[in-house]
């Protein structure tokens, strides 16, 4: 994942990949598995998967044959620490606006 978290954030812009980020939130599976629950074919759930992974929010491992796909704490953890970051500096902003004008707050 980048250090700015836009790798993850990007990879989450599809409905189809969100839909399998969140199949994955609720436990690991394979490509296969993921195919059921989606109107897509096993070849596509794999190129998400690849997109989901060099974002840095997925990994995987063998399982004899299959390979299993699982959330990455990691990149889980840097797309947060973005959007923490991101979240403090627009409340950061806020309260410099409100306190260099205060008619704004007689106007709320």
């Amino acid at each position: 994942m980048d250090a700015n978290g836009w790798d993850a954030l990007g990879a989450l812009g599809d409905p189809t990949r969100r839909a399998i980020f969140e199949l994955l939130a609720r436990r690991p599976r394979s490509v296969g598995e993921l195919a059921q629950h989606l109107p897509i074919s096993r070849p596509a759930v794999s190129q998400h998967l690849r997109v989901l992974k060099d974002g840095g929010l997925v990994v995987d491992h063998a399982d004899g044959t299959r390979r299993i796909y699982r959330l990455n704490p990691d990149g889980l953890a840097a797309m947060r620490a973005y959007l923490d970051r991101v979240w403090d500096e627009a409340l950061t902003a806020y309260q410099k606006a409100v306190e260099t004008d205060p008619e704004s707050e007689q106007e709320q």
